[in-house]
């Protein structure tokens, strides 16, 4: 598996100096964060309790430490949990979820189209490294993927800017010549703060939430390549930034009549 620690060739400089493309893992390339909100919603139900959506938001794009769901469950029920067993059957309900998984819509094109552009791909996930590598290799992409920046090699998740200036370091581009592509505020907000452009492709779980006004918001990557994305986050016009805003406001509501 390659994932070098620093680039391993200079990337093929383009006249517009889009070099490079960052991706999220969870809820971008693969949407574990919805498997796994899925996850502790059965065993939330199987105690008669309910996980409501923006206690798990404060975890998603971030730092997991963000939200502790064992405690939350504890104070629902009004008493301590055998904590190791919570721990099993909340693995065995997530495995479920997550061995179905497959690549969000759109993303191995735009992947491939990357590689035949001659575009250095890095993921900078919040994550750790093995949880990175082995979603990577369930969506198939982990050959392509040159470099990672993980929980593991920063000392600040998202939405600090860590992440993605460690993947532009290994990359060797500068922010200016390279793309985010982000699910999640906080991963947003990462990029937009180590200087990237930045799109964003909301999950079912993060489609209500507000983003960066100069974040265009695409429903999905199908039919988008590299280029285009590049050029929609260069334009960045404020009319784009309402129409968002206003999709963001039309998912409010669509999301608070749909939840179950």
């Amino acid at each position: 598996m390659r994932h070098p620690t620093h680039a391993p060739k200079q990337w093929k400089r383009r006249s517009d100096h889009l070099r490079a493309l960052v991706l999220d893992l969870d809820g971008t390339i693969i949407d574990t964060e919805s498997a796994l909100y899925d996850a502790w919603e059965e065993v939330y139900g199987r105690r008669g309790a309910v996980l409501p959506l923006e206690e798990w938001m404060r975890c998603v794009g971030t730092s997991p430490d963000a939200f502790d769901p064992y405690a939350y469950l504890e104070g629902l029920v009004g008493h301590r949990l055998d904590r190791r067993a919570l721990e099993a059957e909340v693995e065995q309900a997530a495995a479920a979820h997550l061995a179905r998984l497959r690549p969000r819509d759109g993303v191995v094109a735009l992947v491939e189209a990357a590689r035949r552009e001659g575009l250095g791909l890095a993921v900078a996930s919040s994550s750790g490294r093995p949880w990175v590598e082995r979603f990577l290799e369930q969506a198939g992409l982990t050959a392509a993927i040159d470099v990672l920046a993980t929980a593991d090699d920063v000392a600040r998740v998202k939405p600090a800017p860590d992440l993605y200036l460690l993947a532009l370091g290994r990359l060797g581009v500068e922010a200016s010549e390279a793309l985010a592509v982000e699910d999640s505020p906080n991963g947003a907000r990462a990029a937009l703060a180590a200087g990237l452009r930045c799109v964003v492709v909301p999950n079912p779980l993060t489609a209500g939430e507000v983003f960066p006004a100069e974040v265009p918001r695409l429903s999905s990557l199908r039919g988008r390549t590299p280029r285009a994305l590049w050029e929609l986050a260069r334009r960045r016009p404020q009319s784009l930034s309402s129409s968002s805003s206003s999709r963001s406001s039309s998912s409010n509501s669509s999301s608070s009549s749909s939840s179950s």
